[in-house]
């Protein structure tokens, strides 16, 4: 629940600023770029992830600083034109309490991320057949907080695995959804240092999944 509130105001923040679909812009451009990236690495015969993976990050840093500093423009030159009782100091103060949040979170999870986008990486690479589809690895920290493995195909909302922080506390360790099986939906808990256990249950869930899918083909 703390994790879908925090998201909700994450996105009210970004509507009050009239700045939601101008992201959500920038999200696509993002995606698309690393969808092409993976496209490419993925016909290359190396299986060299280390060196997509700079280029991931690369990318990932561009659109997030195009994304803070589109925030923070927008943050100043509103002012107090903003219809109600905030003005700029208050909205000043709500973005860097946004920003230092969404920081926050980002951080906790990477490790998580990179080991989610590594491991799909490989799956694609080695596992996943000609007449399957391949796996998506969506980093949705900045919006809402969480990172989620998917089909090509699939709706966001169709996620196999979700990974984020407990609400909201790194402290309190990460979360993972496991939808890979229809029959049993589970949610595990991990401390933030127990990243190769979290990867092992990420892997026996796709492997399992990916049997299941050839197994009927």
């Amino acid at each position: 629940i703390l994790r879908i509130e925090q998201a909700e105001k994450q996105k009210q923040f970004l509507q009050k600023l009239k700045l939601d679909k101008q992201i959500e812009k920038f999200r696509i451009r993002e995606i698309k770029e690393l969808e092409q990236l993976e496209k490419i690495s993925l016909k290359e015969k190396r299986d060299d992830y280390a060196g997509l993976q700079q280029r991931i990050e690369k990318l990932k840093e561009k659109y997030r600083i195009i994304r803070d500093q589109k925030i923070r423009e927008r943050v100043e030159a509103l002012g107090i034109k903003i219809k109600g009782d905030e003005d700029r100091e208050t909205l000043l103060k709500k973005e860097r309490e946004y920003s230092l949040a969404r920081q926050k979170i980002e951080f906790a999870l990477e490790s998580f991320y990179r080991s989610a986008s590594s491991l799909v990486f490989q799956l694609n690479k080695r596992h996943i057949t000609r007449h399957m589809s391949i796996f998506r690895c969506i980093d949705r920290r900045f919006e809402t907080g969480e990172i989620f493995i998917k089909w090509d195909e699939a709706e966001d909302e169709n996620w196999l695995l979700l990974i984020y922080i407990k609400n909201n506390s790194p402290d309190e360790g990460i979360v993972i959804e496991d939808k890979t099986n229809p029959e049993k939906n589970i949610s595990n808990e991990f401390k933030n240092n127990e990243i190769f256990k979290a990867s092992d249950f990420m892997v026996d869930s796709l492997t399992q999944l990916i049997a299941r899918k050839r197994k009927k083909n």
